[in-house]
């Protein structure tokens, strides 16, 4: 007669195995259930800051993509009531986060990322889509001439006016937002789009920049070749000023809606540099 093991069996052997490693897993640092990868100390919070005639919302695809590979992002709304208050927002924001920063700024939002980055030494990077980059004393209505071909822009003569206690907003009239903004998505899309559009008060675009975060901050630069709200001329001439590392696509205005690809890697690349 052969002795009786006193071994439990080969399935429960197994069993209790994986339930020996699940335990160990569950007690090393940062596991939890669902959680995403540790991050490296040295690994930045992304923030996306959007412009005017858009929101939060329009970040939407690079966010998913960015978050698919383990990164932290924020898209704050931006108030779009005047550049020294939508920036002092943006700054008292990124007082709240720790560790290194790469801040994402697209057409208006450029000229807020450049005013509320200064003096932040958390901030490694800064990244424009399309994006104004003015220098001290610029005003944002005025950078379209940059570059020489300021008639490349449809927006001005596109613009609905609102007037609201204490100023004026502007929107982009929806008859022409595909056409100024997101010649790269479906009419439908760019209707939605139109509909849920934040308008900025005119008195943003006259107030004077202060000290560019670019002059000391490295930047890089997406000039959306097929842009009619900014001139690419006129991105081109800030990115070269600002000493950017440029790339250039076929896109309108709205890149990181329709090429939300080419966007995730340019902010990729500024994570890497």
């Amino acid at each position: 007669m052969t002795p009786r093991s006193n071994r439990p069996p080969r399935r429960l052997r197994t069993f209790l195995l994986i339930a020996l490693l699940a335990v160990v897993a569950a007690s090393l640092p940062g596991a939890s259930a669902g959680a995403t990868p540790a991050h490296g100390a040295d690994r930045p919070t992304i923030v996306l800051v959007h412009g005017a005639f858009a929101d939060a919302s329009s970040w939407e695809e690079v966010t998913r993509k960015l978050q698919n590979r383990g990164l932290t992002v924020y898209a704050p709304a931006v108030p779009l009531r005047g550049l020294t208050a939508d920036s002092d927002h943006l700054r008292s924001f990124l007082a709240t986060l720790s560790g290194p920063i790469v801040l994402v700024g697209h057409s208006y939002g450029g000229a807020v990322i450049t005013n509320a980055a200064t003096g932040n030494p958390d901030v490694r990077g800064l990244v424009y889509v399309a994006g104004y980059a003015p220098a001290e004393g610029e005003v944002v209505g005025a950078l379209n001439d940059l570059g020489g071909h300021p008639e490349e822009s449809l927006l001005l003569a596109n613009l609905v006016n609102r007037d609201f206690p204490g100023g004026t907003d502007a929107y982009v009239d929806p008859a022409h937002f595909r056409e100024v903004m997101a010649a790269d998505v479906t009419a439908r899309t760019a209707a939605v789009l139109a509909a849920g559009q934040r308008p900025v008060s005119l008195a943003a675009f006259g107030e004077p920049s202060g000290v560019p975060a670019w002059a000391t901050i490295p930047s890089w630069y997406l000039v959306a070749s097929r842009d009619r709200a900014i001139p690419p001329s006129a991105e081109r001439a800030m990115a070269a000023r600002a000493g950017s590392t440029t790339v250039e696509i076929r896109s309108s205005h709205l890149a990181m809606v329709g090429h939300s690809g080419e966007v995730t890697q340019l902010i990729l690349a500024a994570i890497r540099g």
